[in-house]
């Protein structure tokens, strides 16, 4: 059995879901790690997390129970490793069942049949071959607002392209450090320059956690604020992304699965080269594991 770890916010969740459901694919038994959104561990979390995959209508959860996990591991995963599993990870790491990701891309982790996984898997590799049926099954429930169901229609009358903005707990100096800098100004408006010569009369739909900032950066007649869905309505942002005919991401996993919901033939999506500051792009490298994204540098280079 493979058992995989779920934990922090909406995107990593779906990261972590489509991997799941990538080795149900390949006909693995697999499960679901849950204890992570329980109480005792969110009350020390620096961004406590809802469980939010329940959220979606009809996904099909497998979950481990504590007596699964701890079959696994000897213990659950929160749990202090023992004398015992540290040396066992120290001399011969391949043998112990836990395996905590550390690159962008694992493809071992495929031909592996009972370990358990704890990561964010955000590589697009991991499930790109499996994102059209991810599509379908990935389904928001219907949204009470009207201005969400009229910019829905709005967007797929227009060459419609929606940008992410994060900012939020990005500006905490621990999280500046490892994030911040890389979703510059030169980065932005290289990327809507970039959709405007693609995309003739493009319409941008600006989403952030900071709507003063982007209604100071993001002015005319052709940038749209969208600032009403909050607190449990915030991840119909996303739905909305992926209604927008093409996409500008932020460095943040809510807008690439924004992106990747989008169904959109020929779409264009652009991502920043890097996610955080203590990775180095090699741009032969990401154009293989992200092969249907465009990356463009903090400097605002596009890299084609």
């Amino acid at each position: 059995m493979i058992i995989i770890r779920v934990m922090g916010g909406l995107g990593n969740q779906l990261q972590q879901y489509a991997l799941f459901r990538k080795f149900q694919s390949l006909g693995a038994e697999v499960k679901l790690d849950l204890s992570w959104f329980l109480q005792k561990n969110q009350e020390s979390a620096a961004a406590p997390r809802k469980f939010a995959l329940s959220d979606f209508e009809g996904l099909s959860l497998d979950t481990a129970s504590e007596e699964e996990v701890r079959a696994f591991l000897g213990r659950t995963y929160e749990e202090k490793a023992g004398v015992a599993e540290k040396l066992k990870k120290r001399i011969a790491p391949g043998k112990t069942p836990l395996f905590e990701e550390s690159e962008m891309y694992h493809p071992q982790i495929f031909s592996w049949q009972n370990r358990y996984l704890s990561g964010y898997w955000a590589c697009e590799a991991y499930y790109a071959d499996i994102l059209d049926r991810l599509r379908e099954e990935i389904r928001f429930p219907k949204s009470g607002d009207a201005r969400n169901r009229e910019t829905m229609k709005a967007m797929a009358e227009q060459p419609s392209v929606s940008i992410h903005v994060r900012r939020g707990d990005y500006l905490d100096a621990v999280n500046a450090a490892m994030f911040g800098g890389i979703c510059t100004e030169a980065y932005y408006d290289a990327c809507v320059g970039y959709m405007k010569e693609k995309c003739p009369g493009a319409v941008f739909y600006v989403f952030s956690d900071d709507a003063d900032y982007v209604r100071a950066h993001f002015q005319g007649e052709a940038f749209h604020i969208v600032d009403w869905n909050q607190g449990e309505n915030s991840f119909y942002d996303m739905q909305l992304m992926s209604c927008c005919r093409h996409n500008i991401c932020a460095n943040s996993t809510f807008s690439f699965w924004g992106a990747r919901l989008n169904g959109t033939p020929g779409k264009i999506m652009l991502r920043p080269s890097i996610h955080k500051n203590t990775q180095t792009c090699v741009p032969e490298q990401m154009k293989k594991l992200w092969p249907a994204w465009t990356l463009v540098t903090p400097a605002g280079n596009v890299l084609l």
